[in-house]
């Protein structure tokens, strides 16, 4: 599928699929985006010096990895972050990302270069703290059970890939979630809130990033 690098209304680069009309990120701001849904709703739930078990569904382009180990550093969490994706980014696709520069992490450059060239499968050891498995698999074919924390879900959205966005695929989330744990997403769609809540979710309406009104957060609390 034909890619196309763009940069965003925060400065800050993603790509864009002419196929699907569709962009790996906001258009009103990648970072901003990427900081708003998984950062202050997500990972600002976790207390310094926590261990943290996180599954980012969509892998892509690693710019919420990354900003995950910068926010890291800084709380000295303890990371392991499993990243799901079944279609990798070319190597001058990576290249062409500009997140280093906007996030005035030049110190850290060798960093998201790691992130994409170590091996998939295994478990690597990025920065003391910060342990990185990715994994080529398609969303519905996750097995885990009790197992993360935190959900990054950032998939595309329902409407170019809306098996993604089902019952099923949510179904398999809960499962993979320790008692107690939350999945954040973009999407505020009434269609993904109602499948949320069918399979168990608590789910909250939050003030969503720039450009979007709302955004969804959910918590697998059982009763």
């Amino acid at each position: 599928m034909k890619k196309k690098i763009i940069k965003t209304a925060d400065g800050s680069s993603s790509i864009y699929l002419p196929d699907w009309d569709e962009s790996y990120h906001s258009k009103h701001g990648a970072i901003q985006e990427a900081y708003h849904v998984f950062i202050k709703h997500g990972l600002d739930l976790f207390k310094a010096n926590e261990k943290v078990n996180i599954l980012e569904i969509g892998f892509g382009t690693g710019l919420n990895c990354f900003i995950t180990f910068l926010e890291a550093l800084k709380r000295n969490l303890k990371i392991k972050y499993d990243g799901i994706e079944a279609y990798p980014l070319k190597a001058e696709e990576i290249l062409a990302l500009n997140y280093v520069e906007k996030l005035k992490a030049t110190n850290y450059s060798k960093i998201f270069a790691m992130l994409h060239a170590v091996e998939w499968e295994e478990i690597q050891e990025i920065y003391a703290n910060f342990k990185l498995l990715k994994r080529k698999i398609l969303f519905k074919d996750i097995k885990d059970q009790n197992k993360f924390d935190l959900i990054y879900f950032d998939a595309f959205g329902a409407r170019v890939q809306p098996e993604l966005w089902t019952e099923d695929i949510f179904r398999i989330m809960y499962k993979s979630l320790k008692d107690k744990g939350i999945l954040v997403t973009y999407s505020a769609k009434g269609s993904v809130r109602r499948v949320m809540q069918q399979v168990g979710f608590l789910v909250e309406k939050l003030p969503g990033p720039p450009g979007k009104r709302e955004m969804l957060r959910g918590s697998k609390i059982k009763n």
